[in-house]
């Protein structure tokens, strides 16, 4: 009995009309990222283990796919390893290589590697599949694209500025209007955890805190009570978990209640250049949130903090998100380089364009004449015509089988074609070929001699 053909779970085949509709979106990041002056590199779907692992913090390092080393690695083992079962022992042993998590620690090796033939500030942007082991869900998957931008080199806040009005100009574009950037500085949360005198539990504050939308405030308080973080604590930041009040307000709360932190004072200050800078460049358009609660779990983000949500009539998680990183490729080796980037979530933004029903209409023609086959003759006249509309830019196809005309006018309208042609014995003795409007019904008769009257109303 033949194998019943499947995927694993987390991974998904994609039809023409999917890939079109994710090229759309591809498109259009991809322009701006050209227009924002950002240069494209590709890397290896498989990095060296000991690249990914341990920058993305406990939970990160768990979902990384990690590959098995070819030949019989298994007799490279030590009886001991073996039968211990314990995984973390056995995994270095038999496996060196891992497919890539996110697309910003292996710029960040691209970085440290090519230092000498690049030019700094680097301005790069990569659109390419990332992996997570992670449990597949609505919008979450275990193989998808990322589409990533990042500056290094200076430690200006411009770019920050600069990356939230790039996120203004796609989403704009696609026509997601509605979307909110939620902001926050790791300092800020730095010092928090330092005011309510958990500083030695920031990772596990931070972890559990950027739950909160997922799994709301008493599980998190739990998960943070779980982690070692006393409950008095935790009371001295309940108030930030409810902050109300336009972005500047917040702020200003924020400044309060930071007063005895150096390193918080000096997040919210950060916090306030970024949306006075907007401000004042005109960019009230593009909807702004001081969020305390988003930490964004990955570890190496070391100042601003940058998050999407989709509009609130879908039920979608982030649709992008991003921040600074202050020294990632000091783990490599190159000290004191900073960087910002930021990410848009393809697979979410295609959900939420198919639910809202903004993906233009003509993206799923992806034919705009279809030539019918009357035989070998006609066939032939066809293609010297379809050569000149294909020459004008035009998509335009030939049936290839002299069959029923009704099979084949079946295919254009499954095709969503708009117009059919026709050059049968009659119209080829004639000099003529009839187009039909599959959409209107009508049909209007053309000279073969003089085909640019039809290609001027295309």
């Amino acid at each position: 009995m033949p194998q019943k053909p499947a995927i694993p779970k987390g991974t998904r085949d994609f039809s023409p009309r999917e890939v079109a509709r994710r090229n759309y979106i591809i498109d259009t990041i991809r322009k701006y990222f050209r227009i924002y002056g950002f240069m494209p590199i590709e890397t290896p779907a498989m990095e060296n283990m000991d690249t990914l692992m341990g920058k993305y913090g406990e939970e990160g390092d768990r979902l990384i796919f990690k590959i098995l080393n070819s030949g019989d690695f298994i007799r490279k083992v030590d009886d001991f390893t073996y039968s211990s079962k314990d995984s973390r022992s056995l995994t270095p042993k038999i496996s060196d290589k891992a497919l890539r998590y996110d697309l910003t620690v292996p710029f960040a090796r691209y970085v440290v590697m090519h230092q000498n033939e690049i030019d700094f500030p680097f301005k790069r942007y990569q659109i390419q599949p990332v992996w997570r082991a992670d449990r597949p869900q609505k919008g979450r998957f275990r193989e998808f694209y990322q589409c990533d931008a990042d500056v290094v080199g200076p430690r200006s806040l411009w770019q920050e500025v600069e990356f939230i009005q790039l996120y203004g100009a796609v989403f704009s574009e696609l026509k997601l209007n509605d979307v909110q950037i939620k902001l926050n500085n790791r300092k800020v949360l730095s010092g928090i955890a330092e005011v309510i005198g958990a500083k030695n539990h920031l990772v596990d504050f931070t972890v559990a805190l950027d739950k909160l939308d997922k799994i709301g405030r008493e599980a998190v308080i739990a998960e943070m009570q779980d982690k070692g973080i006393k409950m008095e604590a935790i009371e001295k930041a309940r108030p930030l978990f409810s902050l109300s009040g336009s972005a500047m307000e917040k702020l200003d709360k924020l400044d309060d209640f930071l007063s005895h932190s150096e390193i918080g004072k000096e997040g919210v200050e950060e916090l306030r250049f970024i949306i006075t800078s907007l401000d004042a460049l005109d960019s009230r358009d593009t909807r702004i949130e001081i969020d305390v609660t988003l930490a964004r779990g990955l570890n190496y983000y070391t100042g601003t903090i940058m998050e999407v949500a989709p509009p609130e009539a879908v039920a979608m998680g982030s649709i992008g998100g991003g921040g600074r990183y202050d020294d990632l490729t000091g783990i490599f080796g190159l000290k004191d380089v900073s960087g910002v980037g930021i990410s848009f979530g393809l697979d979410r933004i295609y959900l939420v364009l198919e639910e809202l029903g903004l993906f233009p209409e003509e993206i799923d023609q992806t034919l705009d004449v279809l030539f019918i086959n009357f035989g070998n003759q006609e066939a032939l006249q066809s293609l010297k015509l379809i050569k000149k509309l294909r020459n004008n830019g035009i998509k335009a196809d030939l049936y290839p089988q002299n069959t029923k005309i009704q099979k084949q006018m079946k295919y254009a309208n499954n095709r969503q074609v708009p117009y059919v042609v026709m050059i049968g014995e009659e119209e080829l003795n004639q000099g003529q070929f009839v187009v039909k409007d599959m959409v209107k019904g009508t049909q209007k008769t053309y000279q073969l001699q003089d085909p640019d009257l039809f290609i001027s109303e295309l």
